[in-house]
C-alpha cells in the first residue's frame, strides 16, 4: 500500500487484511506486549484542522511500534503563515520522515499531498470528504463488538452531508452487504453522487429503526461546516440519543460514535450496555499500527 487517500483504494480481502492485523496489535497497543518493527522510522503528523484521537492514537500507534514521531498542528507556528504552499510544505517534510499523516480543512487536499511526496501519505480527513482511517477502525469496532461485518443493519444518524466519517463508512459497508439506513434533516442529507453509489440504503425516521439496528452511528453536527450560522443553529439540536429512547432496542444494539460529541449523544448513555463509543476510540490505535506497517517498509 503506497497511499491511504479514500477508502476506496482498497479492496474488501485489503481491508479484511488490516483488521486481522489490527487485532495482533491488541495487546501491543494496550502496552502488554513490546513490539520495535518501526524502530529507526519516523511519522510526520500534519494536521491543519484540531484533532485529539486521531492525532494522538497515530502517535501512540507509531511509538508503540517502535518509531517517533514529528508534529505540526499549527498553521500560525509553521512557515504556512509566511505563505509556503502545501506543495512546498509535503516536498520539504517527506525529506524528514517515513510517511505522512495529514488532515486539511479542503477536499482533496490528501491527493494532492500524494502528488508531491516522496514518502506514503495517509490521509486523516480531508474537508467534508474522506477519512479512510476513521472507516478501518469503525469496521473493526463492529466486527469486535457484533461477531460480523456482513450482512449488519445500521442507522447513519446526523450531518450525512459533511460528515466525512460517514462518506468513507457507507462506501465499505457497501462491500459487506449491509442494510443501511440514512437519518438526518433533509438539509443535511447525504449527498447525491455518494447515494448513486451506494444503493442499498433507506431514509428512515430514528424512531422507526431505533429498535430494528444492530448498530446506530450518530455524528456530531459540524458547526465548522456550515457557510451560515443560522443555518446551523436550525439543525443543531436535531437529534439526541437519550436512555428512553434505547428502552426497545436490541440487547445487543451497540451506539458508536467518532467523536467529539457535543450534545447528540446524552453522558447518562455512557452508562448503558450499548455504549461502545469510547472502546471504539481505543481501537484506533492497534488500526492505525496495522496502517502504519502496511505503508513504511
Amino acid at each position: 500500500m503506497k497511499n491511504l487517500i479514500s477508502i476506496e483504494d482498497l479492496s474488501k480481502a485489503e481491508i479484511l487484511k488490516i483488521l486481522d492485523k489490527a487485532e495482533e496489535f491488541e495487546d501491543v497497543a494496550l502496552g502488554k506486549r513490546k513490539l520495535r518493527i518501526l524502530e529507526g522510522k519516523i511519522l510526520a503528523n500534519l494536521f491543519f484542522e484540531p484533532s485529539t484521537r486521531t492525532r494522538m492514537s497515530f502517535e501512540a500507534a507509531m511509538k508503540r511500534l517502535g518509531g517517533d514521531v514529528i508534529n505540526l498542528t499549527a498553521q500560525e507556528a509553521s512557515s504556512i503563515a509566511k505563505g509556503e504552499t502545501l506543495a512546498d510544505t509535503i516536498k520539504v517534510v517527506s525529506k524528514y520522515c517515513d510517511a505522512i499523516v495529514i488532515r486539511h480543512p479542503l477536499i482533496g487536499a490528501a491527493r494532492f499531498a500524494a502528488e508531491h511526496s516522496d514518502v506514503p501519505i495517509i490521509n486523516a480527513g480531508d474537508g467534508a470528504g474522506q477519512h479512510p482511517t476513521q472507516t478501518l477502525l469503525d469496521l473493526y469496532t463492529i466486527r469486535k463488538e457484533c461477531g460480523k461485518l456482513s450482512g449488519i443493519s445500521i442507522a447513519l444518524v446526523g450531518d450525512l452531508r459533511y460528515s466525512r466519517t460517514v462518506h468513507s463508512l457507507i462506501k465499505a459497508l457497501n462491500l459487506f452487504d449491509a442494510e443501511i439506513y440514512l437519518v438526518s434533516p433533509p438539509t443535511l442529507s447525504l449527498p447525491e453522487e455518494i447515494l448513486d453509489e451506494v444503493p442499498n440504503t433507506k431514509i428512515a425516521d430514528l424512531s422507526e429503526v431505533i429498535t430494528a439496528v444492530d448498530v446506530l452511528y450518530v455524528t456530531r453536527i459540524q458547526r465548522e461546516r456550515f457557510p451560515d450560522e443560522e443555518e446551523y443553529k436550525k439543525v443543531a439540536n436535531s437529534y439526541k440519543i437519550t436512555p428512553d429512547l434505547l428502552i426497545n432496542a436490541k440487547d445487543t444494539l451497540i451506539i458508536l460514535h467518532p467523536l467529539p460529541r457535543v450534545n447528540e449523544i446524552d453522558t447518562a448513555v455512557d452508562k448503558t450496555k450499548h455504549a461502545r463509543y469510547f472502546e471504539q476510540a481505543f481501537y484506533g490505535v492497534p488500526v492505525r499500527m496495522a496502517i502504519l506497517t502496511e505503508v513504511i517498509k
